[in-house]
């Protein structure tokens, strides 16, 4: 060690032995320093080695809080992602159903039928479609019954007064007219 200069031996020396004093001090300040140095130039690469391995630790456990920090926060965003779009689902149904709801309204009032009014109007049809087959397969197993027969106005009977008309011998001779019996 540096050996103290006593205030009380300065002023009692002379400054040929204060200049030798310092000298040394200087000289042992010196020779720490070269110790000093030659020492870390010794150990310096295990001392560099053991800096690395300790700052390697630290940068693993760092990644891994921060691995698991971000996680959390992934997991707390995916759950508030979640909850906003159900809440925004819910929104959107609502405004749906208010617009379907005026539109409906407004529909009814111009004298649309809606589509409930359609589908009753359908259930309606085919049940008086099922009555008429219903009715159509009775009406086939029961024979009608004959038409009452319409008679037919008597034409008036010509006069014999008029003459023949002859007829060609090209021409073919008219059917004979049907008459209807007469009833006696």
């Amino acid at each position: 060690m540096v050996k103290k200069v006593q205030k009380s031996s300065t002023a009692k020396k002379s400054p040929v032995q204060l200049s030798g004093t310092v000298k040394d001090s200087a000289q042992q300040i010196w020779l720490a320093g070269l110790g000093a140095f030659t020492k870390a130039q010794n150990e310096g690469g295990k001392v560099f080695e053991t800096l690395v391995k300790e700052g390697l630790s630290i940068q693993r456990k760092t990644q891994a809080a921060a691995e698991e920090r971000i996680t959390e926060a992934t997991s707390k965003m995916a759950t508030m992602a979640t909850g906003i779009t159900s809440k925004a689902t819910g929104q959107w149904d609502k405004l749906e159903n208010i617009f379907e709801e005026r539109v409906a309204k407004a529909l009814n009032k111009l004298g649309v039928p809606s589509s409930k009014d359609v589908e009753a109007l359908i259930a309606r049809i085919d049940e008086l479609t099922k009555s008429v087959q219903k009715l159509s397969a009775k009406s086939a197993l029961v024979p009608p019954a004959p038409a009452p027969k319409a008679t037919a106005p008597k034409a008036p009977r010509k006069s014999a007064a008029k003459p023949a008309v002859k007829r060609s011998a090209a021409r073919k001779p008219a059917p004979p007219a049907k008459t209807e019996p007469t009833e006696a």
